[in-house]
Order: structure tokens, then C-alpha cells, then sequence
């Protein structure tokens, strides 16, 4: 049995306990479990159950899923029982601007199928077919597959899964300048709509909190699975809202061409228009490198005006795309892109 279907496995198998435990009102007994989740059905014995159920469920925590446990009978208080915390788990109440809207719309036509099929509806079958009270609101969207733009993901992932210590390239926050950093990863969660990796930096003796977009290149592996543990009392949420804001709010003025930059001008501190064509926009923010990622994004509609340090990653970033050095930005064929941001 390869590699690549060991793990394509439990990702299924960890995807269908996510989807049963979401699918109670209350809290389901391991016999349940077992049964609803096709997977634990082809374990040999109760021990290879319990030995996989115990690992999958240390797994979900690391992932920042809050499974909790707890008594699913009041005359049976000595056997637990599990369920995903839903008020956890679930997104506040959000609302989104008309621009948002018009980019979701074309983001639901991928919903083409179904988002639960196969093994996944089997468990529920078997689930309601047990009587177990049935919440529907808690399965709406489930798709099997978690898509995120840092390059970095998959691997960081494997490595917090199976305990391996790796090495990577991390831009830090400010300078941008990359540096080699040997790290044991405990945990992998998403944070104010960023994804950090928390772990034991090994050169630095202490815990530290990395954000996966500003790893780069790829993820090196150091060691063995399984060659560390994870602190018991670890909490991923909880370190990395200590940290993660990098330092008090700075001030961007961005040139921001009529009819582009929405989302820069919804968090615009002051907006005032410069001519038909141009307004100047301030917008505060707290990461260098994370800010010039967005700017980039909106292509020359917009232009940096200050502070320098942002216009110099931004900079970099444009002319690594063109293919040219830093220095380079007035002598490549889009010339005028680069060096429009310099003004």
C-alpha cells in the first residue's frame, strides 16, 4: 500500500469523524463512532480502533478543530463521549460588500456537486438510522478539501501530523530578509484569516509562532516521525493570538486608481481624490510583508506612495514576478509598472 493512499485514507477517514461528530446534537458513544465512520469499521480488533480513534482525535486538535469530551448519559457518567463544540467551530455572523458578493458568485459555480458523497453519506445514514438527533445547519458546506494559497501548507501540515522537525527560509516581519529557522511543528491554525504554524524553534531554545506566507521555498525535513511530543497543555489559538500582531499599526498612503481597490478603500482611514483618474488612500496596517502580497494584487491600479519600507517590498515583490532583480525595476519591458510604484 503506497504512501499517498495511507494519507488520501485518513484524510478521508478524518473528514467523515468531523462530518459525524458535526451531524449529533449530543455527544456520541465510541461504539457509535465506530460505527458510523466506515473506516474504523475495517480495524482488526478494539484495540486497533482505540489506538486509531485516540490518534485521530489528537489530530483534529492540532488542526484547531475543538472536539471536546464529555458524558453522553447522566446514568452512564464513567463513559465519554464526543462532539464537536459548534459555537467554536463556526464562522460569526459576517456580511459582505457588493464587490465581495459579485467574486462569491463566481466562486459558488465550483459548487457543482454535491458536498457530501460516498462514505461520508454512508455514516450518515447509518448515524439516523441509529436515531441519533439529527443537525443538519451543521453540514451545510462541509467539502473535502481545505484550499489555501501558501505554497507551504501541505507540507507544514504532514509535518505537524506525523511530529517531524523541519527547516525552512522565513521572511521577518519589517525587514523582509530571510532566514534559516529549525523548527518542531506542534500545530497548524488559521488566525484572522491567516494560516500559522506553532512550534519549538531548536536554534532559539523557545516557542515560537510562524505565519506560512512568509515561508519560503520548500520545507526541508530534519529527523524522524514521532522523534518529539507536543506539549499536553498547548493551545494554538491562544499562543498565537500573543503574537501574531507584529507590531502597533503603521500608516500606508496608496495611490488608488477610480474604480479599483475596493477593499482598500472600505478600510481607508481618509480617501481624497487627486484627479478623474487617481485618489490618494491611507490604510493602516501592521505587516509589511503581508500588506505588499495585497497591494500586489490589484496590479498597477495601485501605487504606493509611502512609507518607503512598503514600497521597497513591494518592489521586490514585482520584480521577482518579471524575473529581474531588485535594482532592475526600470530596465525590464514592464518598466512602468514597477516604476510606478516608486513614485
Amino acid at each position: 500500500m503506497s504512501t499517498k493512499f495511507n494519507a488520501a485514507d485518513k484524510t478521508e477517514r478524518l473528514l467523515n469523524l468531523v462530518i459525524c461528530l458535526l451531524y449529533t446534537r449530543r455527544p456520541l458513544s465510541k461504539a457509535k463512532i465506530r460505527d458510523a465512520v466506515p473506516q474504523y469499521g475495517t480495524s482488526g480488533s478494539d484495540e486497533a480502533f482505540d489506538r486509531m480513534f485516540e490518534r485521530d482525535k489528537d489530530e483534529l486538535r492540532d488542526l484547531g478543530i475543538p472536539l471536546v469530551t464529555e458524558a453522553f448519559d447522566i446514568l452512564f457518567d464513567d463513559e465519554p463521549g464526543y462532539r464537536i463544540d459548534r459555537r467554536e467551530y463556526a464562522l460569526p455572523e459576517i456580511s459582505f460588500a457588493a464587490d465581495e458578493l459579485a467574486v462569491l458568485g463566481l466562486a459558488s459555480r465550483a459548487w457543482s456537486q454535491a458536498s457530501l458523497a460516498g462514505p461520508a453519506a454512508q455514516a450518515l445514514r447509518k448515524l439516523e438510522a441509529a436515531g441519533v438527533e439529527r443537525d443538519d445547519s451543521s453540514l451545510i458546506g462541509i467539502v473535502p478539501r481545505v484550499r489555501t494559497v501558501e505554497p507551504s501548507f501541505e507540507a507544514v501540515k504532514d509535518a505537524v501530523l506525523q511530529r517531524i522537525p523541519v527547516a525552512f527560509s522565513y521572511r521577518k516581519s519589517g525587514t523582509g530578509q530571510g532566514t534559516t529557522r529549525h523548527v518542531q511543528p506542534w500545530a497548524l491554525a488559521s488566525w484572522h484569516g491567516h494560516w500559522y504554524l506553532t512550534g519549538f524553534d531548536t536554534v532559539k531554545d523557545a516557542p515560537r509562532v510562524f505565519r506560512l506566507g512568509r515561508i519560503e521555498g520548500e520545507i526541508a525535513v530534519e529527523g524522524t516521525p514521532s522523534s518529539y511530543e507536543v506539549p499536553a497543555d498547548h493551545q494554538p489559538s491562544a499562543m498565537i493570538r500573543t503574537v501574531a500582531v507584529d507590531s502597533a499599526p503603521r500608516r500606508a498612503s496608496l495611490r488608488v486608481r477610480t474604480g479599483a481597490g475596493h477593499g482598500l478603500r472600505r478600510r481607508a482611514v481618509s480617501e481624497v481624490g487627486v484627479d478623474e483618474t487617481w485618489s490618494l488612500v491611507e490604510v493602516d496596517f501592521t505587516d509589511t510583508e503581508a500588506f505588499a502580497g495585497e497591494i500586489c494584487s490589484f496590479g498597477p491600479a495601485v501605487v504606493v506612495a509611502g512609507p518607503e519600507e512598503l514600497r521597497e517590498s513591494v518592489i521586490r515583490r514585482l520584480s521577482g514576478v518579471l524575473g529581474s532583480g531588485p535594482g532592475s525595476a526600470g530596465q525590464t519591458p514592464s518598466g512602468q509598472l514597477t516604476e510606478g510604484v516608486t513614485r
